[in-house]
């Protein structure tokens, strides 16, 4: 993307980051709103993703929930722009969340046991981690953005609620971490290929999970955990709890792993990141989402 459009276009970004909070909700619902009306290319993917992982709802149960997913996908601009680029007072003064299991993960990091955070790939993600990150040290580990210019300001961003953050493609950086009692964020719920990955279960479909996992968590003897959210009445919760996984193999971890975060899912289906291409490895590419 052109240097000067970018900037312009961020410049745009902050500006309407000023006006309150129910202006933003106003704002987010009707961009959601021309999202849903529009032909998306990720709304065909939220839509083939939903009427897969709940075949067990009605049809018109799952219209309602890719609805609701599409309808709020609009608030991320404005999510990830208070997350970005709002101070943490600010936050404080106009977000209403609560955070339960902090205490528990504080205790880890004053202990140096290193802590390996699994989440879900939530709309509101990006202000999920700077909640998280303003009352605790978080690191993460993330995906290069396309574009180099965008990736500057991702990344200028995401510091504010990470003490550091790397490329998914670099292990030894976080590995580092971990061994030296860093809390470090880390998801499975995407698909990297089958090259890195092997096939789980996810709501009862074949998905490629990423297998490095188990394999982090035996180099570095690290505790495992797990970050929930969800919005309720305008409030944003966000849930820490110690996982207790079968490390056996790869698999078992994995499948535990998944079926925990399917039950989280399962409780606000709206919420979550649809738009993946989830299944493009195991049910193809075209195939499912042409």
């Amino acid at each position: 993307m052109n240097r000067i459009l970018l900037n312009l276009l961020i410049s745009f970004w902050k500006i309407i980051l000023l006006f309150p909070r129910f202006v933003h909700k106003k704002l987010g619902f009707s961009l959601g709103y021309l999202f849903y009306k529009s032909n998306m290319k990720r709304n065909r993917f939220s839509k083939a993703n939903i009427d897969l992982c709940f075949s067990n709802l009605s049809p018109v149960e799952r219209t309602n929930i890719f609805k609701s997913n599409i309808l709020m996908s609009g608030s991320i601009l404005f999510d990830t722009g208070i997350a970005w680029f709002w101070s943490d007072k600010k936050i404080n003064n106009n977000i209403n969340y609560e955070i339960s299991g902090l205490d528990q993960l504080i205790e880890e990091q004053n202990n140096k046991n290193g802590v390996l955070l699994f989440f879900k790939h939530s709309l509101h993600l990006e202000l999920d981690a700077r909640l998280l990150g303003m009352n605790a040290d978080i690191y993460g580990v993330e995906r290069v953005h396309n574009s180099n210019s965008f990736d500057s300001i991702q990344n200028s961003g995401r510091l504010k609620s990470l003490k550091g953050a790397c490329d998914r493609n670099n292990p030894i950086k976080f590995i580092r971490w971990l061994k030296k009692g860093k809390t470090v964020l880390y998801a499975t719920d995407q698909d990297y290929g089958l090259g890195q990955s092997d096939v789980v279960n996810f709501f009862g479909n074949p998905a490629a999970t990423i297998s490095a996992p188990l394999k982090i968590v035996k180099a570095t003897s690290c505790k495992t955990y797990f970050l929930n959210s969800f919005i309720k009445n305008n409030k944003y919760f966000i849930e820490i709890e110690e996982l207790d996984l079968n490390k056996e193999s790869e698999i078992t971890f994995s499948t535990g792993l998944n079926d925990l975060m399917e039950k989280k899912i399962t409780n606000h289906p709206h919420e979550y990141l649809w738009q993946h291409r989830r299944f493009k490895s195991t049910l193809g590419k075209e195939k499912f989402y042409g």
